[in-house]
């Protein structure tokens, strides 16, 4: 097992800082959840840097809560309302998310809003090159991935009833307004690349308007594998959804062949053999996925979005960084990654002066 899979896989106890009172919401699932029955055991799952998500351990079954952080959060952060409304529109549709139990809105239980939904057996790869699997079962993992976002990206978001899910139109324009200001609001020191792009990127947002359910954070790591079979059973941490541009989504899911090693542990694909490994190179994943959504002329304007996403995830290590600052991080790894935001402002600042005008 990589250093990467054993730090962040499975659970340990709860954080002191995200300690719930288990009495209090032992009472309230069993009053509002038709088949729970106590006593209940709790630990806090390893991974994730944001909204905090517990293992809900019965005689009889498991179920997962998400809650957000305690302390003061950015605005617009932490959405856990947002995830549970679109995970309820997307399983009705039989998509590979969990199945959403209740949302709970009344801080007063365990401290914050939260939401409780179905615990999902199966697999998580932390590592990119997955090294415990096999050349074949890559090649069918990374094939899924991608039928499973460009599925997505097919929905009509309308028809699933969220359309006051987010505005339709001006996405990228939005976005990096969104992602400057929460960058502001948590920055730390000066690094004049991410000040660049702060100021280059609204000035050369492609004309391109697709519109759909975008998840915000589609990667490997937040996605559950069949236990023993090559396809995606769930897919998790919606926090960041809305509904964009699905370019947006889609390139952000492309970091992982183009993310160099900038301290944040992921083993991932740049550099790396791909042949060898059986994952399809860039190119091959980018022609998979405009087949099955349909778009012809391929993907232009590819700088733009790598400049774009670079800086998008600075910016959410940025707010990572303030919530260290604060105290609410919630997890260990976090005063790690924060490390990576100049590097990966850097990388994004060299795709934009790449961009021919």
């Amino acid at each position: 097992m990589s250093d990467r899979q054993n730090r962040f896989e499975g659970t340990k106890d709860v954080n002191e800082a995200h300690k719930l009172d288990l009495d209090r919401l032992n009472e309230f699932l069993c009053s509002y959840l038709s088949d729970y029955r106590g006593p209940l055991v709790i630990k806090q799952f390893k991974g994730g840097q944001s909204n905090p998500t517990y293992l809900l351990k019965t005689p009889d079954k498991k179920y997962v809560l998400r809650k957000k952080p305690p302390g003061n959060l950015l605005k617009s952060a932490h959405a856990v309302d947002r995830e549970y409304r679109v995970i309820a529109a997307l399983n009705q549709l039989k998509f590979p998310v969990p199945k959403p139990y209740l949302y709970c809105e009344d801080d007063s239980i365990i401290g914050t809003v939260f939401y409780v939904m179905e615990f999902i057996e199966g697999r998580v790869f932390w590592d990119l090159d997955m090294p415990q699997s096999s050349h074949d079962e890559r090649a069918a993992i990374y094939d899924d991935i991608n039928r499973v976002v460009a599925k997505l990206h097919n929905y009509d978001y309308k028809a699933l009833g969220l359309s006051d899910f987010g505005r339709a139109g001006n996405y990228f324009s939005r976005q990096v307004s969104r992602w400057s200001k929460q960058y502001r609001a948590s920055e730390i020191q000066s690094i004049p690349e991410m000040d660049f792009l702060i100021s280059w990127l609204p000035e050369n947002i492609p004309k391109e308007e697709s519109i759909s359910v975008v998840h915000g954070d589609y990667r490997l790591d937040n996605l559950i594998i069949h236990p023993t079979e090559p396809k995606i059973i769930g897919v998790l941490d919606w926090e960041l959804s809305t509904i964009g541009n699905p370019l947006g989504d889609f390139t952000y899911n492309l970091l992982a062949w183009q993310m160099p090693d900038v301290g944040i542990g992921s083993s991932g694909l740049y550099g790396r053999n791909l042949r060898e490994l059986g994952i399809p190179d860039e190119e091959k994943y980018i022609e998979k996925y405009c087949e099955r959504t349909g778009r012809s002329n391929g993907l232009p304007d590819r700088e733009f979005y790598s400049a774009y996403n670079f800086f998008r995830i600075a910016a959410i290590l940025q707010g990572i960084a303030g919530r260290v600052r604060d105290g609410t991080a919630a997890s260990s790894e976090a005063t790690k990654i924060v490390k990576a935001v100049e590097p990966l402002a850097k990388i994004g600042s060299s795709y934009a002066t790449k961009v021919k005008v």
